[in-house]
């Protein structure tokens, strides 16, 4: 609709026109992963010298990481790493920086981190000027308040939520109209497999009624959401959610009733998942978008009674030490938000703080080792695990030694992997 802002719409080209050799680039992230943006941007390659984009996990092919070419041309710092960037990390023009998800906006707001450019997606402006930041408030919100220059792409598929994500269109340096899907799986997601039934199973024996939970995305949480279908008061305040909580919004064993902040809303700062699910959260003033400073604080979380953090890793040594974020030396992820969750739940009266993990992997290695795989990353200290859960059973560490968490662990270990575990202990 015609506003009265003297800005007129323009093309993906006059829009990415304004971005400056040398400048800092924050790129949307997600579902609201700006394509139409980011193409232009990589046709633009040869004349920005400099460059450096700076994003959490993003949707789409990433070509300014994964070709050699254009990689002379760009700088990619990520904040998490994606699956379309994991292939590409190099260190030098790939890089990662760690950092806790609720503290990342503050780099932006310091200027430890200044952003000259942030490239958004945008859902369709209102009645009253206003946008949307879409499905990720996340650190967005942070990126488009100290941009110097705000360039966004108005996708007309992107849903309108509420929360923090609002942005009017005066803010905006320059604008294209964009009508493009948004990423989500295709297809019906697959049946969860026994074992992981079983460990849902396990989790969920954990989860009272009246819980406030943090979930994500994949099999396993799904298969825990799919095991609290007859719990009641349920409610949601988590980093992000996908579809596999809509049957407990939708039948109303997720109601939020019980929850001390935001009763009666469901809580994230970012979305994923399927057209269903964005359908679902379009207007819907039941769902709340908001900054990852606020979600994410672990005092924010600690406000809810019984805040349940369910969180997963790659491996888990016999002290508890937790490795999330690579294979070794090998980065696949991030950080996160998991240890301002589980710190967060840990802290809340009732709070549960659950790491789930099946006992070994797909190809058969062992998830709970002895010691750690030489380079991997500690992202949850042994002082914060609480309940680690498998598929053959429940460990609580809290309150134990060394020697005694060796013991818990190795109960819940693969049946294969005990003898082994046990004389590494002895040894």
């Amino acid at each position: 609709m015609p506003l009265r802002t003297g800005l007129a719409q323009e093309t993906p080209e006059e829009v990415v026109a304004r971005i400056q050799p040398g400048n800092r680039v924050f790129v949307h992230g997600a579902a609201a992963t700006p394509q139409a943006l980011l193409r232009e941007l990589v046709r633009q390659a040869p004349r920005l010298k400099g460059i450096e984009l700076i994003h959490l996990h993003t949707e789409g092919p990433a070509l300014y990481a994964s070709d050699p070419e254009l990689r002379r041309h760009f700088r990619t710092v990520n904040l998490f790493v994606g699956s379309n960037i994991r292939p590409f990390m190099n260190g030098e023009e790939v890089d990662y920086l760690p950092c806790f998800l609720s503290e990342i906006p503050a780099l932006f707001r310091t200027g430890k981190r200044a952003i000259d450019v942030a490239l958004l997606s945008l859902s369709p402006v209102d009645a009253h000027g206003f946008h949307t930041l879409g499905t990720s408030v996340d650190v967005a919100r942070a990126a488009a308040d100290c941009a110097k220059v705000v360039l966004a792409q108005v996708n007309s598929r992107l849903p309108r939520l509420h929360g923090d994500g609002y942005l009017h269109h005066s803010k905006l340096s320059a604008f294209c109209q964009v009508d493009e899907p948004l990423p989500g799986p295709s297809g019906t997601p697959p049946a969860p497999t026994p074992l992981e039934q079983a460990l849902a199973k396990n989790v969920a024996s954990l989860i009272e009624d009246g819980s406030c939970l943090q979930v994500g995305i994949g099999t396993i949480p799904n298969a825990v959401l799919a095991a609290l279908s007859n719990h009641r008061h349920l409610g949601v305040h988590s980093e992000m959610f996908s579809d596999g909580l809509l049957p407990l919004l939708q039948s109303g064993a997720v109601d939020n009733s019980l929850k001390k902040v935001h009763p009666g809303k469901t809580v994230a700062s970012f979305l994923l998942g399927s057209r269903t699910l964005y359908d679902f959260v379009d207007g819907n003033p039941s769902v709340i978008l908001l900054g990852a400073d606020y979600v994410n604080h672990p005092n924010t979380i600690a406000r809810n009674p019984k805040a349940v953090a369910i969180n997963s890793a790659v491996e888990i040594d016999l002290t508890g030490q937790v490795c999330a974020d690579s294979i070794g030396h090998r980065l696949i992820s991030g950080v996160g938000g998991q240890m301002d969750f589980m710190r967060g739940a840990s802290l809340s009266p009732g709070g549960k703080a659950i790491l789930a993990l099946s006992s070994r992997t797909s190809r058969g290695k062992a998830r709970i080792v002895a010691e750690l795989t030489p380079g991997a990353g500690v992202v949850t200290t042994r002082a914060h695990v609480q309940w680690v859960v498998t598929e053959y059973g429940i460990a609580d560490l809290s309150g134990k030694t060394l020697w005694e968490r060796r013991r818990e662990l190795i109960r819940i270990a693969h049946p294969e992997d005990r003898e082994l575990l046990g004389k590494s202990v002895a040894s």
